[in-house]
């Protein structure tokens, strides 16, 4: 079926605040979505890699790793300058393919996805902790929901391609 996204600019907004939450999330969403929607204006592209369905599912087991890593004592702090880095440069990416792959301008597509990732981390980082305070939830089960949020966001993301 071929590649059709009529709003870009929300889906990579979308897709950065994900990955603000979790690295993986958007390039993984992104490359399901290419996996079974090609754009032809990614064929003669570098980035025509993510269209491939052999990508998509290795980023969805990198995904899984995240998912577990996060749950574990000593996961770093998601504002961690390297940490920041990861997420603001997966939305990057995963912004500049949305917009590449719907013909659009791709610096205009990973400014918005690395912005929206860069938000995002630090919103989410701030959010998590006042939660574990006010609601006595400890945190690998809001960290837990968290997943379960952006698992489900990045369900609906993949119904509008």
């Amino acid at each position: 079926m071929p590649f059709k996204l009529s709003k870009p600019f929300w889906q990579v907004l979308s897709l950065g605040t994900l990955a603000g939450m979790r690295t993986t999330s958007a390039p993984v969403i992104t490359s399901h979505i290419l996996s079974h929607h090609q754009s032809k204006n990614l064929e003669h592209s570098p980035l025509k890699f993510m269209q491939s369905k052999a990508v998509a599912t290795a980023l969805k087991v990198l995904a899984l790793g995240e998912i577990a890593g996060d749950k574990l004592p000593s996961a770093p702090n998601r504002i961690k300058p390297a940490a920041i880095g990861a997420r603001v440069l997966s939305g990057t990416f995963a912004g500049a393919v949305i917009y590449k792959a719907v013909g659009g301008n791709v610096v205009l597509g990973a400014l918005l996805g690395g912005t929206a990732a860069f938000a995002s981390t630090f919103g989410t980082f701030y959010l998590r902790k006042h939660l574990v305070k006010s609601s006595h939830i400890i945190d690998p089960v809001l960290g837990a929901i968290e997943d379960a949020l952006v698992i489900g966001s990045g369900v609906g993301l993949s119904k509008l391609a």
